[in-house]
C-alpha cells in the first residue's frame, strides 16, 4: 500500500541505488509495519589518523617511505648483519633521532586532533524521544534522530529544518566555521511542520525524508519528504540547500529550532569536506633529490675506487697476510666475490655520512617554524577584520622567492568589493544623485536624450530593485528613544555585496525595500505607502545563467516577473528594439570601469504562471538532475521580457593595488588578470591599477573581434597569425641582457574573452585549428599583461594549467577571494587567498591567505626572496658539510691499508650532523636578512636574482662540492704533514690515530661553524648563542667523552686524547692555521664582494640608463617616492 501511495507521488521517478531514505523520528509509516532501523554511520567524528595500537607499525611504516629513511635504515642493517668498522650506533642513532622527533610531531599533532575529536563527540545535545526531551552525546545521534538546538548552538549533524520558536518558520545560521562566512544566512522550515514547536507536537509527526547520498558540496543538496497524516493523502515536499542545516554552523537570533538528522559523523558535509587537496611540492625539493643522486654517486665511485684498490693492494702476499696478523680459517675458505661484496659494504657504510639524513629534519624545521614569521608580520594585519596572514601549508614557503607568472582575480582582490549604488538608466535616461536630476548623454555617448523616463516606467524599475534580490532585513536592537525615529533602525544583509548596493539605490530615490514577512515582500513606495507583494518563486542566480529573477503578485492580483542580470544574458531575452537605448548607457558605464546590470520585467497571465509553477515544482521534487530540469525551466519563464534599464555600481580599487601591480612587473613576474566580469569594466580596471600602460599597444581576441558568423574560427586563424607574426617572427632574438626582463621595445597587452578562449581550448576537429593553443600560448608568453575576462571558473584554472606546462613549468601564483577562484587556487604551484567579502572559501582552500592584495608585494618580494636564500643555503650547506666531513675518511684508507680503520671516533661520527653542526644551520635558515626587509620590498629587482632557482643550478652546487673537497684536502694533508713529525711532545710520546682524527675532527668543526659565521649577514643574539655555544659544547664534550669530567669513561679509546692534544703547541698552531687556510678563499671573496659592492653604490649616484622595462620605470619611480613614507 505504502509502495502504491509513493509511487502515485512521485509519478516517472523511481528509487535509485544514490538516494537514501530516513525515517522521521524512527516512527514507521504505518503501524502494521515493523520497522527494521536501516544501516548508518554514527556520529563521531574522526579526524586523527592514528590509534594507540595502529600508531607505532603505521608511522614507521610512513616514515620508511621516505627514500633517505629507507636508505639509512638498509645501512643500519648492513652494519648489523656485516662486520663493518663502524658500530651500527653510528647510522641507527641518528636515523633514530629523526623517526624519533617526527613521531613525536606526528604524535602530538594526531594527540591534538584526537582531543578536539572527543570535545565535538562527548557534547551533550537533547534529543525528543516519546514526546520528551532526553539528552545524550552527539556521537550517540543516530539517524532519523529529531535533536533540538538551542539559539548559539553548534548543529551537532546535518539536519533537515522541521520547526523553530519563530512563527514563519525560518531561522538565522551563521557558517563561519565551514566557509568562514560571519554574515547570518536565513534557512526555511519544511512548510507542513512549521506549526509543529514543541516536543509533543513534532514527536508526533510521521514522514519519510528521501535525499542523495552524502557528497561534500557545501551548497547543494537534493531531497524531498513525504508527510503521512491519518486518512489523507501523503504529502510530498521538495528539500534543497535552504532546508539544511550544516554540521559546524551555528544557531543565531532564534531561540531554538528542531530538526531531523539526514547525514552524521563522517558523512556529514564538514567531515566529507576534511580530505586535503592535493599535496604540492617545490622546486627545493626537486633541487634536493638531483644533488642526493650526485652524492649518491659519489659514495658508490669512493667505495667502489677502496674495494678495487683494496684487492689490488692485497695482491701481494705481505700485504694480504702479514706475519702478526694472520687469516682464520673461515677467512680463507670465503669466496672471493662474496668478501668483495662486504668489502663494497663495509665502505659504504664507512662513507655513508655523506648523504645528509639530519638534513630532511632541519628542513622540515626550518620550514614549519619559519612559516611562523608570515603569521607574526604586523604589516599584513588589517584592522578592519582584525585578522593577519595565515599560513595552510608551510610546505612551499621558499616557492614565495620563484614566482613567474600571477594570476589574479578581479572583483574583490585588485578592487574593494565594496558596492556604492552610482547611477542608472531608465528607458535610456540616466538618473544621477537624485530621481529629480536629469543628465542627458553628450554627443559622443550616441543619440541624445533628455528629459525623463514616464513615472510609471521609474516607478517599475525602483520596484524591481526592492524586489529582484535574496537581501534579508536584520533588525537593530530596540532602544525606547529610537521607536518611531525616522532613521533606519536596520541593516541588509546578503551574500552579494551588488544587491545590498542597489536596495540601498532604490532607498536613495524613495523606494523602501522592508522586509519578507510570510512570504510578503514590503516595500515603502516615495509617498510613504506601503506596498505588499506575494513572493512566489526565487529562480536564484547562479554563474552560467549570470541572472536571477522573482515572480510576485500584486494586491491587485497582477503577476510580474522581474529579472536582473549581465547584459550578456539579458539582451537576448528582451525585445530587440529596446535594446540600443540602454546598451549605450551600459557600454559607457563599463569603460568608466562600473559593474552594470541590466533590469527586465514580463507580465504573466495565469495560465502562463500556472504551467511555471506546476514545472517548477515538478523540478523540485526531482532527485536525479534536479539543476538541469530547473535551469530549462528558468530558461522557459525567463524568455520575451521587456527591458526597463540599468545600473551602475561602483567597486573600487583596494588601496595601493596599482602600485603592487607595477612593482611584482619590476620584479620580473608577468601579471594576467582572470575575472568574470564584462570587457570593458575588467579594462577600464587594469588601466586604473596600471597593469596596462598609456603605452601598451592591446591586441584583442573577443567576440567583437573575432565574430559571431559562421567563419569565427577563420577569423581567429587569421588574428592569431598576425599577432604571432607581429610579437615573435618579426621581432630580433634576445641577446644575453636582463634575466626575465621583456625584449620587446613595445609593450603589448592581450585581452581574450572565454568565449574566444574556449574556441581555442577547445578546437574543432579541423586539423588547421588544432595547433591554435600553442600559438596562443607563445603570443601570450610575449606579452607584459594578459586580461582574460568573461571566464567560467574552469576556464580560470585551464589557462593556470596551459601556463604551468609550458617549456621550464615556470612557477605560477594564482590570487582570489571567491568560491569561483577556488578551482585556479587549486591548480597553480601557489594558491593565495584573500580574506574577502565573498566568503573564505578561497582563503580555505589557499595555501596562504592575506587580508589585502597589497600584501602580496611584501609577502613575495621579501618573505619569499628570503625563504628561498635561507633554505637554498641550507640545502648547499648541508652538502658541503658532509663532504668536508668524510673526505678526509676516504683519504685515510689511503694511509692504512684500505682496512676500513674509521678516521673518527664513533662518538663523533654519531654527533656531527645531530649536535655539533646542527643548531647554527638551523637559526640561520630560520633568521637571515642579507638585504633588509625594507630594501626588499622598495626595490623589486632584487627579486629578480634569486628568480629560476638561481641558487640551487648545478654551478653554485659544483662551488660548494670543490669548497668542500677543497678544505676537506687541507683538514686531512694540513694534518698529515704536522705528523711528519711524529713526536710532538715534549717528553717525547708519540700521538697515535685517533689523535690524527681528533685533530681533523677539531679543525672541521670549527671551520665549518666559521663558514657560517662569515655568510651570517643578519647577527642576533640566537645567532651568537648557536655558533658560539655549539663549539663550546664540542670542546665540553670532547673533555666529557675523554674522561676528563667524567672519570668513568677511562677505559675507552678516547681517554685522554683530547686533553693531550691540546697539551702540544705545534697542535694548536696547526689548528688555527689550518682553519685560516681553508676559510681563506672565502674570505677572499667577501672583499672582493665588498669592494665591488662599493663601487657599484658609486656609479649608481650617476643617472640609471638601463631599465629593464622601459616604460614602466618612470612609474616605479613615482611609486617609490610615494611609498617612501610607509615602507
Amino acid at each position: 500500500m505504502l509502495r502504491r501511495r509513493l509511487s502515485r507521488l512521485c509519478a516517472g521517478e523511481e528509487k535509485r541505488v544514490g538516494t537514501r531514505t530516513v525515517v522521521v523520528g524512527h516512527r514507521p509509516v504505518l503501524e502494521t509495519d515493523a520497522y527494521v532501523a536501516q544501516k548508518f554511520c554514527d556520529n563521531r567524528i574522526v579526524s586523527s589518523k592514528y590509534t594507540l595500537w595502529n600508531f607505532l607499525p603505521k608511522n614507521l611504516f610512513e616514515q620508511f617511505r621516505r627514500i633517505a629513511n629507507f636508505y639509512f635504515l638498509i645501512i643500519f642493517l648492513v652494519q648489523v648483519i656485516v662486520d663493518t668498522p663502524t658500530s651500527p650506533v653510528t647510522s641507527g642513532l641518528p636515523l633514530f633521532f629523526v623517526i624519533t622527533v617526527t613521531a613525536i610531531k606526528q604524535g602530538y599533532e594526531d594527540w591534538l586532533r584526537h582531543r578536539a575529536d572527543n570535545e565535538v563527540n562527548k557534547s551533550n545535545v537533547f534529543i525528543v524521544e516519546n514526546a520528551k526531551q532526553v539528552q545524550k552525546e552527539s556521537e550517540k545521534i543516530k539517524v532519523g534522530d529529531i535533536v533540538e538546538v538551542k539559539a548559539d548552538e553548534t548543529f551537532p549533524c546535518d539536519l533537515i529544518f522541521l520547526a523553530s520558536s519563530s512563527i514563519d518558520g525560518t531561522c538565522y545560521v551563521t557558517t563561519a566555521s565551514l566557509d568562514g562566512e560571519s554574515n547570518f544566512k536565513t534557512h526555511y522550515a519544511v512548510r507542513d511542520t512549521t506549526v509543529l514547536c514543541t516536543d509533543e507536537a513534532i514527536d508526533a509527526l510521521t514522514a519519510t525524508i528521501e535525499c542523495e547520498q552524502p557528497q561534500p558540496d557545501l551548497y547543494k543538496f537534493v531531497g524531498r519528504i513525504i508527510i503521512y497524516r491519518s486518512n489523507q493523502e501523503p504529502v510530498a515536499r521538495s528539500l534543497g540547500p535552504e532546508n539544511l542545516l550544516l554540521k559546524g554552523a551555528t544557531l543565531k537570533n532564534t531561540k531554538k529550532i528542531y530538526g531531523v538528522a539526514v547525514y552524521t559523523g563522517m558523512e556529514t558535509k564538514m567531515a566529507l569536506n576534511y580530505q586535503g587537496k592535493s599535496q604540492k611540492r617545490s622546486a627545493v625539493e626537486k633541487s634536493i633529490n638531483a644533488f642526493l643522486i650526485v652524492y649518491l654517486c659519489i659514495l658508490l665511485s669512493k667505495a667502489t675506487v677502496c674495494t678495487t684498490l683494496k684487492y689490488v693492494w692485497q695482491s701481494n702476499p705481505f700485504n694480504d697476510e702479514p706475519w702478526y696478523n694472520e687469516k682464520t680459517k673461515k677467512e680463507r675458505d670465503t669466496f672471493k666475490v662474496l668478501r668483495m661484496f662486504t668489502d663494497f659494504l663495509s665502505f659504504m657504510v664507512l662513507f655513508n655520512f655523506i648523504i645528509p639524513v639530519s638534513m630532511y629534519v632541519t628542513v622540515e624545521m626550518q620550514k614549519f617554524l619559519g612559516s611562523f614569521f608570515i603569521s607574526w608580520d604586523k604589516e599584513m594585519y588589517d584592522e578592519e577584520i582584525k585578522e593577519g596572514a595565515l599560513v595552510n601549508t608551510s610546505d612551499l614557503n621558499e616557492e614565495l622567492g620563484q614566482v613567474e607568472y600571477v594570476f589574479t582575480d578581479k572583483t574583490g582582490t585588485l578592487t574593494e568589493n565594496s558596492m556604492e549604488f552610482i547611477e542608472c538608466c531608465i528607458d535610456g535616461h540616466k538618473y544621477k544623485d537624485c530621481l529629480s536630476e536629469v543628465d542627458g548623454f553628450s554627443q559622443t555617448d550616441g543619440p541624445l536624450k533628455y528629459g525623463k523616463a514616464e513615472k510609471s516606467r521609474e516607478e517599475l524599475f525602483l520596484r524591481a530593485l526592492c524586489l529582484c534580490h535574496t537581501v534579508q532585513i536584520k533588525e537593530a536592537d530596540q532602544v525606547d528613544g529610537l521607536i518611531g525615529h525616522p532613521e533606519r533602525k536596520y541593516s541588509y544583509i546578503s551574500s552579494s555585496p551588488d544587491e545590498i548596493a542597489l536596495v540601498k539605490g532604490a532607498e536613495k530615490y524613495g523606494f523602501t525595500f522592508l522586509g519578507l514577512e510570510n512570504d510578503f515582500m514590503k516595500i515603502r513606495n516615495q509617498k510613504n505607502e506601503t506596498e505588499m507583494y506575494q513572493l512566489l518563486h526565487v529562480l536564484n542566480f547562479d554563474p552560467v545563467r549570470r541572472r536571477m529573477s522573482v515572480i510576485v503578485r500584486t494586491t491587485t492580483g497582477k503577476l510580474l516577473l522581474f529579472c536582473k542580470g549581465a547584459d550578456s544574458s539579458i539582451f537576448p531575452r528582451v525585445q530587440q528594439e529596446e535594446i540600443q537605448q540602454t546598451k549605450v548607457h551600459v557600454d559607457r558605464n563599463a569603460m568608466d570601469g562600473y559593474r552594470t546590470l541590466c533590469v527586465a520585467f514580463k507580465e504573466l497571465t495565469q495560465k502562463e504562471y500556472d504551467k511555471i509553477d506546476r514545472q517548477l515544482n515538478e523540478a523540485k521534487m526531482a532527485l536525479q538532475d534536479r539543476e538541469e530540469k530547473m535551469a530549462k525551466v528558468f530558461e522557459d519563464a525567463e524568455a520575451d521580457m521587456h527591458l526597463i534599464g540599468a545600473t551602475a555600481v561602483e567597486d573600487r580599487l583596494q588601496e595601493q593595488s596599482a602600485e603592487t601591480i607595477e612593482a611584482l612587473h619590476a620584479a620580473g613576474m608577468k601579471v594576467w588578470v582572470l575575472t568574470g566580469d564584462k570587457m570593458e569594466t575588467a579594462k577600464s580596471t587594469c588601466y586604473a591599477c596600471r597593469l596596462f600602460q598609456t603605452s601598451t599597444e592591446l591586441l584583442e581576441l573577443t567576440a567583437k573581434t573575432v565574430g559571431e558568423s559562421e567563419r569565427k574560427e577563420d577569423r581567429l586563424h587569421e588574428l592569431l597569425m598576425e599577432y604571432h607574426k607581429k610579437l615573435i617572427q618579426d621581432v630580433p632574438k634576445n641577446r644575453g641582457g636582463l634575466k626575465r626582463s621583456w625584449t620587446l621595445s613595445q609593450e603589448y597587452g592581450l585581452i581574450i574573452d572565454g568565449s574566444t578562449l574556449s574556441l581555442i581550448l577547445n578546437p574543432s576537429q579541423d586539423s588547421s585549428s588544432s595547433n591554435y593553443k600553442n600559438i596562443f600560448l607563445q603570443i601570450c608568453l610575449k606579452c607584459t599583461a594578459v586580461l582574460c575576462c568573461r571566464m567560467a571558473p574552469l576556464q580560470k584554472a585551464q589557462i593556470v594549467r596551459m601556463v604551468k606546462n609550458t617549456k621550464g613549468s615556470p612557477i605560477t601564483l594564482s590570487i582570489g577571494d571567491g568560491a569561483n577562484d577556488v578551482s585556479m587556487i587549486l591548480e597553480a604551484h601557489v594558491g593565495i587567498g584573500i580574506k574577502g567579502k565573498e566568503g573564505r572559501q578561497a582563503s580555505r582552500n589557499s595555501d596562504y591567505a592575506v587580508p589585502k592584495f597589497k600584501h602580496l608585494r611584501k609577502l613575495l618580494l621579501a618573505h619569499g626572496h628570503l625563504y628561498y636564500v635561507r633554505i637554498a643555503h641550507l640545502v648547499q650547506y648541508f652538502f658541503y658539510k658532509n663532504l668536508c666531513f668524510i673526505l678526509p675518511q676516504f683519504l685515510y684508507q689511503f694511509f692504512c691499508g684500505f682496512s676500513q680503520q674509521p678516521l673518527y671516533d664513533a662518538a663523533y661520527l654519531t654527533m656531527y650532523n645531530i649536535c655539533f653542526t646542527s643548531l647554527p644551520i638551523l637559526a640561520y635558515s630560520l633568521l637571515e636578512q642579507h638585504i633588509s626587509i625594507d630594501m626588499l620590498t622598495s626595490d623589486p629587482q632584487l627579486y629578480m636574482k634569486v628568480s629560476d632557482n638561481a641558487m640551487l643550478q648545478w654551478r653554485p652546487f659544483l662551488y660548494w662540492t670543490f669548497l668542500g673537497a677543497f678544505e676537506g684536502l687541507v683538514f686531512f694533508f694540513g694534518v698529515y704533514f704536522l705528523f711528519q713529525n711524529s713526536s710532538l711532545e715534549d717528553n717525547g710520546k708519540i700521538f697515535g690515530n685517533w689523535t690524527f682524527g681528533t685533530i681533523v675532527f677539531t679543525v672541521l668543526v670549527f671551520t665549518v661553524t666559521l663558514k657560517l659565521a662569515l655568510d651570517t649577514r643578519f647577527w642576533t643574539w640566537m645567532n651568537h648563542f648557536v655558533i658560539w655555544g655549539s663549539l663550546a659544547f664540542y670542546v665540553f664534550f670532547s673533555f666529557f667523552w675523554g674522561g676528563v669530567i667524567w672519570p668513568f669513561l677511562k677505559q675507552q679509546r678516547m681517554y685522554f686524547v683530547f686533553a693531550h692534544m691540546l697539551t702540544s703547541v705545534s697542535t694548536w698552531l696547526a689548528i688555527i692555521l689550518l682553519i685560516f687556510i681553508s676559510l681563506f678563499p672565502e674570505i677572499l671573496l667577501i672583499v672582493l664582494k665588498n669592494i665591488k659592492e662599493k663601487n657599484h653604490q658609486s656609479s649608481r649616484k650617476a643617472p640609471d640608463s638601463l631599465s629593464a622595462r622601459p616604460s614602466v620605470r618612470p612609474l616605479l619611480l613615482r611609486t617609490f617616492s610615494d611609498e617612501s613614507n610607509v615602507l
